[in-house]
């Protein structure tokens, strides 16, 4: 997408919009399954060293898009920034893969399978890479739809947030210190977040993201009630706090509540799910402006859906807790349940060909 941007807006729809956003969804999906493959009790110090590198390029490459944008254009600079995607590639070559153990009954369901005639075997697999197995949980299903309803509001800081301080305090010199103090503060936050998610167990983790929604809430309304420069970074800087944490715990979460198997799939809907709303916050604070004339309805707007996200993934471990309860008395069920935990632990996650021990 990066290599073939022209000057033509309709083909950057085609190459950078479609093109570079698969791309970069296939790339960013992966990278927070592939680390349940190698680490089980420091899963969020892993994935927090892992999603805070990202965040030195949030610190400098704005800095290095301006220089280059003016000096060669915008056509260019995209095909410069196409050779940090081919270094992507590179580098995910040097992934190792662990394969699971092979078993008699995985391979007696691999020769009913081939006995199978082919439109049952692409029925078969379709049904493993779309499988919708991970929707039955009520916990997962209210974890995901919350995230979903507390993103409406996650981008439109960062997209109308330069716009404002120029509009209030007339300041175009000074902006780049928000965005460092975004990043710096996320990095921070990501590694921060991953240790302390390992120390917690079990589902408990969600209230790390419980209070980082309703944080990044808050400090969204009172950017509007900044009256100078450096109370908005102030402000950026719990901003970017609570996206380190909302990013960091996010897969080892997934872990928790579908096992490892069926990670790969929940991290996948989750970030489906919430493309629409996170897309769509931006815009819609967009329009609050410029109906009122002022960002401040936008900066109250994009507060609220965070807070009531945060408020519905605060009910996730009650209901956990209750299903949990309620499977006690049955001891059938405890034994399948203890069996299936020890299957997710040997199985790795993302390897739909594994559902047929299921």
């Amino acid at each position: 997408g990066f290599v073939f941007a022209n000057r033509s807006l309709e083909v950057r729809y085609f190459t950078y919009g479609i093109l570079f956003g698969c791309g970069s969804s296939f790339a960013f999906q992966p990278s927070l399954v592939i680390l349940g493959h190698y680490f089980k009790r420091r899963l969020g110090l892993a994935n927090g060293i892992v999603a805070g590198g990202s965040c030195l390029f949030s610190i400098s490459l704005p800095f290095f898009l301006k220089t280059v944008g003016k000096a060669i254009g915008l056509a260019h600079t995209f095909q410069v920034l196409s050779a940090f995607m081919f270094i992507q590639i590179l580098l995910s070559l040097t992934f190792r893969p662990l394969l699971p153990p092979s078993s008699d009954s995985h391979q007696d369901g691999q020769d009913k399978l081939a006995s199978r005639s082919m439109k049952q075997q692409c029925r078969n697999q379709m049904q493993n890479y779309f499988s919708m197995r991970v929707f039955r949980k009520k916990t997962y299903r209210i974890w995901a739809f919350g995230i979903a309803t507390a993103v409406l509001g996650y981008f439109v800081p960062y997209v109308h947030l330069i716009k404002y301080v120029e509009e209030a305090f007339k300041e175009d010199q000074k902006e780049w210190i928000l965005l460092v103090c975004l990043g710096a503060m996320s990095g921070l936050g990501r590694l921060v977040s991953g240790r302390i998610g390992d120390c917690i167990p079990g589902l408990k983790k969600i209230y790390l993201q419980v209070a980082s929604f309703m944080l990044l809430g808050l400090m969204c309304m009172m950017i509007p009630q900044c009256q100078k420069f450096e109370d908005v970074i102030v402000v950026c800087l719990f901003l970017g706090l609570c996206d380190g944490f909302f990013i960091t715990i996010m897969a080892p979460i997934a872990f928790e509540l579908v096992g490892p198997m069926q990670a790969s799939q929940a991290i996948g809907y989750l970030l489906g799910l919430m493309a629409i709303p996170m897309t769509a916050g931006p815009p819609i604070a967009g329009y609050l402006h410029d109906y009122f004339g002022t960002y401040h309805p936008s900066f109250y707007f994009a507060g609220i859906p965070p807070i009531i996200g945060g408020l519905v993934l605060s009910v996730v471990p009650l209901v956990h807790q209750r299903m949990l309860k309620k499977q006690q008395p049955d001891s059938g069920k405890d034994k399948m349940l203890v069996s299936e935990t020890v299957m997710n632990g040997e199985l790795l996650p993302g390897c739909p060909t594994t559902e047929a021990h299921i």
